[in-house]
């Protein structure tokens, strides 16, 4: 392929002046000077390289670096950094040579950021070895993560040039780890695209219907808007307010998980778009003016009490500040509103990064603590690794991304933040790891409760204790928190050292008995054969005799098995390669890779297919191939996490197979109604209807139907002819 290098030299001369453009006003002649460089060194580095769109891959690092200065509001070094970030992976510079040019700070970020080498390990997941590589960096600098996460923007935005399985791969990574630590480092704007685009791969019919149907709305919506800000703008000038107000629909995402929690249509999300008021304030009078507003508006438009959300006289941990109400406003719709001053607008945009340059002429409030603390937290999780496999250390840090928080109060006034469903235990660990290893109980509010009691906003908690306690294995059951979950099994762990020793040797004996070599990568197909949590949980089976010599042959016959399944994938097979014959008559329904190959296989039970769907194969360690929904509630996981052992799966011959599902059915109760229903069903469709469960409360009937669908299409002409009927308003598929 011919390229006009003329031409692309003087793109890249625009793409970098546009980064600058953007730098120039902010910072000093030196710190460009370091841009600069940064930029010499990286396109001599990838001089010769593109991208798969065959465009020069130097315009990937300047897209980050722009995303880093504009959209997270970082600085020189991390600008640099983001220009950088590729360079010692993919060239001939090393870390030392980017110490000598640029000092150590930036070669450390650089050395974070440099991609992981593709391990050949059968089954460690590359992904989640990923993932903890990612989880280190974040306790050594965290900047390292931020320009992580505009790195995996940049490649969303240009995930088209990839293969669709390869896009399914990287969406399905994306929403499990980068969405939910960009979430956590108050990076919202940027968390709603990752989860947008990751849904545009995932479930692109989803994402089409939800967008469409947004534009569609979108003349009515800035109607709405301006007559809002007509009645609201008016009030605020007499105040002598300075201040903007602006509307932006909700994420697709966010509207999409709306529709499955609550399992209704597009139509009836009420609150697909909100208002935001941004005033311009001092330090001082930042509080008061944010009531003040709040007073006004309320004032125009009837507030939901339920609907109230004050995070300005307790920020979130992540610093977020804003006032959030929901009002009925003009035509009589609710509309979430959102007031909140320039400064908070900031963090609210850029999160974590925009947090230092607030310190000066402000009084320090606790967001800087709040995410130190967090950081503190992850690096103590991370310290307790070796007794942690890969699923559970992402597990413990995931419970702290997503969730909400509770404010409760020690015994001198101290304000402390925790997850919501944080008990009394949580608590103790959070002041202090010994204080939760001796915890024996709590006095909330002045009256004695268990050390499982769950904490409520507002409580104040002191903590009693024993220098006798010790931690015991059932505290696992009530404690959310990463750092009370790991330091309770790190203790746990350290009380059975011996026992899992004395099983790892049996263990080892029995396997050089089998001429097979003990590694991890072996100890792990172990782990997941027997379905066992951890490499512990293995030792002490054999340990204790609950796994022998008997339970170890079953092992080595399905390891020949699984292998011959995962080779036949990873290579591609000749043309004359025979495929096993399926046992049963209906196997043939269904074909796998890209040579579509007929296997054995069984149906997932996590979730429901019918012919029609989009489906996967999933190579199971000890039951073969399971074919998936796209849609399947795992499927996500799966891929982000297995995705080596996610293969492509096809219908072949849908229309003469028939398949249960279950659909379920909501509308107002009448005479007829379930007669009605039964005729579109076994008459005019001409489906089998094994089991229909109807319940009816105050007028309003709920029912669950399974029928015998031949596939998708007759599927999705059922649904148009029952919303047809009178008075069904809800028919959904239920997935399992």
């Amino acid at each position: 392929m011919s390229y006009d290098l003329e031409q692309e030299n003087k793109e890249i001369l625009a793409r970098y002046k546009d980064l600058i453009s953007n730098t120039y006003r902010t910072l000093d002649e030196e710190n460009n000077k370091l841009i600069r460089k940064a930029f010499d060194i990286a396109l001599d580095a990838h001089k010769d390289q593109r991208r798969k769109t065959g465009e020069p891959y130097i315009y990937h690092p300047i897209a980050v670096a722009k995303i880093v200065a504009t959209e997270i509001g970082l600085g020189a070094t991390s600008i640099a950094c983001a220009l950088l970030h590729d360079v010692i992976e993919d060239s001939d510079y090393t870390y030392e040579d980017l110490k000598k040019i640029f000092g150590e700070k930036i070669a450390n970020i650089v050395n974070g950021l440099t991609k992981i080498s593709i391990m050949n390990h059968q089954n460690i997941s590359v992904q989640s070895e990923n993932y903890r590589k990612l989880l280190l960096t974040l306790s050594e600098d965290f900047r390292v993560i931020l320009i992580k996460i505009a790195d995996r923007l940049h490649n969303m935005r240009t995930l088209e040039s990839m293969a669709p399985d390869k896009q399914k791969k990287i969406a399905s990574e994306t929403v499990y780890i980068y969405a939910p630590l960009a979430h956590r480092l108050g990076l919202y704007n940027i968390k709603s695209e990752l989860e947008d685009l990751s849904l545009k791969y995932n479930n692109p019919d989803i994402f089409t219907e939800i967008t469409e149907k947004l534009e569609l709305a979108k003349e009515s919506r800035e109607r709405y808007i301006e007559e809002f800000k007509k009645e609201v703008s008016e009030k605020l000038h007499e105040e002598g307010l300075n201040f903007k107000i602006k509307g932006r629909a909700k994420a697709i995402s966010s509207i999409y998980r709306k529709m499955l929690k609550q399992g209704v249509s597009f139509e009836e999300v009420y609150d697909n778009y909100a208002i935001r008021i941004i005033y311009k304030s001092d330090a001082k009078n930042e509080k008061f003016l944010a009531w003040k507003i709040y007073s006004i508006v309320t004032d125009v438009y009837h507030s939901n009490p339920s609907r109230m959300r004050d995070w300005i006289t307790q920020p979130r941990s992540t610093g977020y500040e804003s006032l959030h109400l929901t009002v009925l406003g003009p035509d009589k719709k609710w509309i979430e509103v959102q007031i909140r001053s320039e400064r908070m607008d900031e963090i609210a945009e850029k999160g974590v990064a925009a947090h230092y340059k607030y310190k000066e002429g402000y009084k320090q409030s606790s967001e800087d603590r709040n995410f130190e603390n967090w950081v503190t937290e992850i690096r103590e999780v991370l310290e307790q690794q070796q007794n942690l496999t890969t699923s559970e250390l992402l597990d413990n840090i995931k419970l702290n991304l997503y969730s909400k928080e509770v404010f409760v109060f020690t015994p001198k006034g101290e304000i402390k933040i925790l997850p919501t469903n944080a008990t009394a235990l949580d608590f103790a660990f959070s002041v202090h790891s010994d204080l939760g290893m001796k915890c024996l109980g709590a006095k909330i509010n002045g009256k004695l409760v268990p050390i499982s009691y769950v904490l409520q906003n507002g409580d104040q908690v002191d903590i009693l204790s024993s220098q006798n306690q010790k931690p015991k294995s059932d505290w696992l059951e009530f404690v959310v928190t990463s750092k009370a979950k790991s330091k309770i099994k790190s203790y746990l762990n350290s009380q059975k050292n011996q026992l899992v020793e004395d099983g790892k040797e049996i263990l080892q004996r029995k396997l050089r008995h089998a001429k097979i070599n003990f590694n991890d990568d072996e100890v792990n197909k172990l782990q997941k054969f027997f379905n066992l949590k951890s490499s512990q949980e293995l030792f002490l089976k054999f340990q204790s005799n609950e796994l022998d010599a008997s339970s170890l042959r079953k092992y080595i016959e399905s390891k020949n098995v699984f292998n011959n399944l995962l080779s036949r994938f990873r290579k591609s097979p000749s043309k004359n390669t025979a495929f096993v014959e399926p046992k049963e008559q209906n196997l043939d329904m269904i074909v796998f890779g890209k040579d579509e190959e007929k296997l054995n296989y069984t149906y997932a039970k996590c979730c429901t297919v019918i012919p029609g769907d989009k489906i996967f194969g999933f190579i199971t360690i000890s039951d073969g191939i399971k074919v998936h929904s796209d849609n399947c509630p795992n499927a996500i996981n799966l891929r982000a996490q297995y995705d080596y052992r996610v293969i492509p799966a096809k219908w072949v011959n849908a229309e003469s197979f028939k398949n249960r599902v279950k659909i379920e059915i909501e509308g107002l109760d009448r005479m007829g109604m379930i007669n009605d229903i039964t005729t579109v069903i076994s008459g005019s469709m001409g489906m089998d209807m094994k089991s229909m469960s109807i319940e009816s409360n105050d007028g309003i009937f709920t029912g669950t139907i399974n029928l015998e669908v031949k596939n998708k299409s007759q599927l999705e002409q059922t649904f148009k002819k029952l919303n047809n009927i009178n008075g069904i308003s809800k028919v959904r598929r239920l997935q399992s």
